[in-house]
């Protein structure tokens, strides 16, 4: 499902517009981001938690040519399935 098709669902459930609905998500989702660049979790409970971690330095090799190589440090978002959403996937 893509983003057009979340908008389309969302706004068929809870008859709204698509333009409306598409504004909510948007929102929804720039939150979000502003929440993580700010270093904020962000939990929804019965869906999940989105967080940033801290990946350390590390070793690696460049696949064409074999020599090792230094990948830096860096944040990464992470999203861990909260448990109403795991039993819903089993």
């Amino acid at each position: 499902m893509n983003k057009a098709e979340l908008v389309d669902s969302v706004a068929q459930k809870v008859q709204m517009t698509k333009k409306d609905v598409g504004m909510v998500v948007d929102s929804a989702l720039e939150s979000i981001s502003e929440a993580l660049a700010t270093g904020d979790r962000v939990q929804l409970t019965g869906f999940g938690t989105f967080e940033v971690r801290e990946r350390e330095e590390r070793r690696g090799r460049n696949p064409q040519t074999g020599t090792e190589i230094i990948i830096p440090a860096r944040k990464a978002p992470v999203f861990r399935p909260g448990k109403a959403l795991k039993e819903l996937l089993q």
